[in-house]
Protein backbone atom coordinates (compact mmCIF):
# COMPACT_ATOMS: atom_id res chain seq x y z
CA UNK A 1 0.00 0.00 0.00
CA UNK A 2 1.26 3.41 -0.88
CA UNK A 3 2.49 5.94 1.66
CA UNK A 4 0.37 9.01 2.06
CA UNK A 5 3.22 11.41 2.92
CA UNK A 6 2.77 14.54 4.93
CA UNK A 7 4.48 17.99 4.03
CA UNK A 8 8.05 18.09 5.48
CA UNK A 9 7.91 13.99 5.64
CA UNK A 10 11.04 11.77 4.76
CA UNK A 11 11.34 8.27 3.66
CA UNK A 12 13.58 6.14 2.64
CA UNK A 13 12.67 4.65 -0.59
CA UNK A 14 14.81 1.42 -0.85
CA UNK A 15 14.47 0.92 -4.60
CA UNK A 16 16.86 2.09 -7.47
CA UNK A 17 14.45 2.68 -10.76
CA UNK A 18 11.86 4.35 -9.92
CA UNK A 19 9.50 7.39 -11.95
CA UNK A 20 8.31 10.66 -10.17
CA UNK A 21 4.92 11.27 -11.79
CA UNK A 22 3.46 14.39 -11.11
CA UNK A 23 -0.05 15.40 -11.66
CA UNK A 24 -2.43 18.77 -11.79
CA UNK A 25 -5.55 19.51 -12.89
CA UNK A 26 -6.38 23.45 -13.83
CA UNK A 27 -9.52 25.37 -12.97
CA UNK A 28 -11.76 25.74 -16.18
CA UNK A 29 -12.40 28.89 -17.62
CA UNK A 30 -8.99 31.21 -17.20
CA UNK A 31 -9.08 32.14 -20.80
CA UNK A 32 -5.79 30.01 -21.18
CA UNK A 33 -4.15 26.84 -21.30
CA UNK A 34 -1.95 25.97 -18.52
CA UNK A 35 1.32 25.13 -19.49
CA UNK A 36 3.16 23.77 -16.17
CA UNK A 37 6.80 22.15 -16.25
CA UNK A 38 8.12 19.89 -14.77
CA UNK A 39 11.84 19.75 -13.94
CA UNK A 40 14.75 18.04 -12.16
CA UNK A 41 17.80 19.34 -10.68
CA UNK A 42 20.68 17.22 -10.22
CA UNK A 43 22.41 18.72 -7.59
CA UNK A 44 25.89 18.29 -6.13
CA UNK A 45 26.77 18.05 -2.50
CA UNK A 46 26.43 22.02 -2.31
CA UNK A 47 23.05 22.01 -3.49
CA UNK A 48 24.80 23.15 -7.25
CA UNK A 49 24.13 22.04 -11.00
CA UNK A 50 28.16 20.92 -11.76
CA UNK A 51 27.08 20.95 -15.37
CA UNK A 52 24.82 22.70 -17.64
CA UNK A 53 23.30 19.17 -18.81
CA UNK A 54 22.55 18.24 -15.45
CA UNK A 55 19.31 20.33 -15.66
CA UNK A 56 16.34 17.87 -16.83
CA UNK A 57 13.18 19.70 -18.21
CA UNK A 58 11.21 19.52 -21.87
CA UNK A 59 14.34 21.32 -23.73
CA UNK A 60 16.78 18.77 -22.36
CA UNK A 61 15.09 15.36 -21.66
CA UNK A 62 17.85 13.42 -20.92
CA UNK A 63 21.48 15.26 -20.07
CA UNK A 64 22.11 14.69 -23.93
CA UNK A 65 20.31 17.52 -25.58
CA UNK A 66 17.20 15.85 -26.36
CA UNK A 67 14.00 17.82 -26.62
CA UNK A 68 10.31 17.42 -28.10
CA UNK A 69 11.94 18.24 -31.56
CA UNK A 70 14.39 15.86 -31.35
CA UNK A 71 12.84 13.34 -29.04
CA UNK A 72 14.69 10.37 -26.86
CA UNK A 73 13.35 7.76 -29.04
CA UNK A 74 14.22 8.69 -31.82
CA UNK A 75 17.79 8.51 -30.74
CA UNK A 76 17.38 5.04 -28.84
CA UNK A 77 17.47 7.27 -25.48
CA UNK A 78 16.18 4.90 -23.39
CA UNK A 79 17.26 6.37 -19.36
CA UNK A 80 19.57 9.24 -20.46
CA UNK A 81 23.24 10.20 -19.87
CA UNK A 82 22.72 10.71 -15.91
CA UNK A 83 19.98 7.95 -15.51
CA UNK A 84 17.70 10.41 -15.58
CA UNK A 85 14.75 10.95 -18.42
CA UNK A 86 11.59 13.29 -18.48
CA UNK A 87 9.15 11.72 -20.46
CA UNK A 88 7.71 14.79 -22.17
CA UNK A 89 5.79 18.48 -21.82
CA UNK A 90 1.92 18.38 -21.44
CA UNK A 91 1.65 21.75 -22.78
CA UNK A 92 -2.29 21.86 -21.37
CA UNK A 93 -2.98 19.83 -18.80
CA UNK A 94 -5.22 18.11 -20.52
CA UNK A 95 -3.29 15.37 -21.66
CA UNK A 96 -3.02 12.81 -18.81
CA UNK A 97 -6.74 11.58 -18.54
CA UNK A 98 -6.64 11.64 -14.54
CA UNK A 99 -2.93 10.12 -14.71
CA UNK A 100 0.67 11.62 -14.36
CA UNK A 101 0.87 14.84 -16.65
CA UNK A 102 4.59 14.30 -16.37
CA UNK A 103 6.92 12.39 -15.21
CA UNK A 104 10.72 11.75 -14.62
CA UNK A 105 12.28 8.23 -14.49
CA UNK A 106 15.32 7.89 -12.38
CA UNK A 107 17.79 5.04 -12.24
CA UNK A 108 20.16 5.35 -9.04
CA UNK A 109 22.40 2.66 -10.48
CA UNK A 110 23.61 5.00 -13.02
CA UNK A 111 23.61 8.14 -11.27
CA UNK A 112 26.46 9.85 -10.89
CA UNK A 113 28.40 9.68 -7.47
CA UNK A 114 28.90 13.38 -7.18
CA UNK A 115 25.14 13.70 -7.84
CA UNK A 116 23.54 14.22 -3.81
CA UNK A 117 20.00 15.47 -4.52
CA UNK A 118 17.43 15.35 -7.27
CA UNK A 119 15.19 18.48 -7.01
CA UNK A 120 11.62 18.78 -8.34
CA UNK A 121 9.90 21.38 -9.65
CA UNK A 122 7.28 22.96 -11.18
CA UNK A 123 6.32 25.81 -13.11
CA UNK A 124 4.03 28.27 -15.09
CA UNK A 125 4.82 29.14 -18.15
CA UNK A 126 4.19 32.45 -19.02
CA UNK A 127 2.40 33.05 -16.16
CA UNK A 128 2.56 37.27 -16.15
CA UNK A 129 0.96 37.42 -19.77
CA UNK A 130 -1.43 34.80 -18.80
CA UNK A 131 -2.38 35.93 -15.43
CA UNK A 132 -1.59 32.76 -13.61
CA UNK A 133 -0.66 31.34 -10.61
CA UNK A 134 -1.12 27.44 -8.62
CA UNK A 135 -4.38 28.95 -6.75
CA UNK A 136 -5.83 27.98 -9.98
CA UNK A 137 -4.75 24.69 -10.10
CA UNK A 138 -6.03 21.88 -8.00
CA UNK A 139 -5.27 18.08 -7.06
CA UNK A 140 -1.83 18.56 -7.61
CA UNK A 141 0.24 15.59 -6.36
CA UNK A 142 4.02 14.19 -6.88
CA UNK A 143 4.03 9.83 -6.52
CA UNK A 144 6.79 7.61 -6.27
CA UNK A 145 6.59 4.39 -8.58
CA UNK A 146 8.42 1.36 -8.71
CA UNK A 147 9.84 0.72 -12.11
CA UNK A 148 10.19 -2.98 -11.16
CA UNK A 149 6.28 -3.89 -10.38
CA UNK A 150 4.65 -0.07 -11.62
CA UNK A 151 3.43 -0.37 -7.90
CA UNK A 152 3.06 3.54 -6.22
CA UNK A 153 5.33 3.15 -3.40
CA UNK A 154 4.42 6.84 -1.62
CA UNK A 155 2.08 9.62 -2.86
CA UNK A 156 2.04 13.67 -1.81
CA UNK A 157 -1.08 15.45 -2.51
CA UNK A 158 -0.36 19.22 -2.08
CA UNK A 159 -3.27 20.72 -0.45
CA UNK A 160 -2.11 23.79 0.58
CA UNK A 161 -3.40 26.89 -1.33
CA UNK A 162 -0.93 28.66 -3.51
CA UNK A 163 -2.96 31.53 -4.46
CA UNK A 164 0.14 33.64 -5.64
CA UNK A 165 2.92 31.37 -6.11
CA UNK A 166 4.03 30.57 -9.67
CA UNK A 167 6.56 27.72 -9.01
CA UNK A 168 6.40 24.99 -6.69
CA UNK A 169 9.02 22.67 -5.07
CA UNK A 170 7.47 19.04 -4.96
CA UNK A 171 9.57 17.20 -3.66
CA UNK A 172 13.43 16.27 -3.66
CA UNK A 173 15.31 12.81 -3.69
CA UNK A 174 18.35 12.75 -1.71
CA UNK A 175 21.29 10.70 -0.25
CA UNK A 176 22.61 10.28 3.16
CA UNK A 177 24.99 8.12 4.43
CA UNK A 178 24.89 6.38 1.35
CA UNK A 179 21.15 5.75 1.24
CA UNK A 180 18.46 7.72 -0.82
CA UNK A 181 15.36 9.32 0.73
CA UNK A 182 12.45 10.85 -0.94
CA UNK A 183 11.50 14.55 1.38
CA UNK A 184 7.82 16.22 0.02
CA UNK A 185 8.17 19.44 0.12
CA UNK A 186 5.73 21.23 -1.21
CA UNK A 187 7.70 25.21 -0.97
CA UNK A 188 5.73 27.45 -3.20
CA UNK A 189 7.53 30.51 -4.85
CA UNK A 190 6.51 33.39 -6.62
CA UNK A 191 9.17 33.08 -9.46
CA UNK A 192 9.58 31.55 -13.11
CA UNK A 193 12.02 28.33 -14.23
CA UNK A 194 14.56 30.86 -14.60
CA UNK A 195 14.88 31.33 -10.47
CA UNK A 196 15.66 27.84 -9.97
CA UNK A 197 18.79 27.87 -12.72
CA UNK A 198 20.20 31.21 -11.09
CA UNK A 199 20.05 29.36 -7.73
CA UNK A 200 21.46 26.37 -8.61
CA UNK A 201 23.86 27.31 -11.43
CA UNK A 202 26.62 29.62 -11.53
CA UNK A 203 26.50 30.01 -15.53
CA UNK A 204 23.81 31.97 -17.77
CA UNK A 205 19.73 31.15 -17.40
CA UNK A 206 19.14 28.06 -19.74
CA UNK A 207 16.86 28.47 -22.44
Amino acid sequence: MAINLQKGQKIEIGLSKLTIGLGWDPNEGTGFDFDLDASAFLLNSERKLSKESHFIFYNNLCGLGHNESNPCEKNGCTIGEFGVRHTGDDPDGNSSDGDDDEAIMVDLNILKDDIEEILFVVTIEDFVARKQNFGQVRNSYIRIVDNTTNEVVAKYELDEDFSIETAVEFGRLYKRNGQWKFEASGIGYKEDLGFFVNRHYSGEVIK
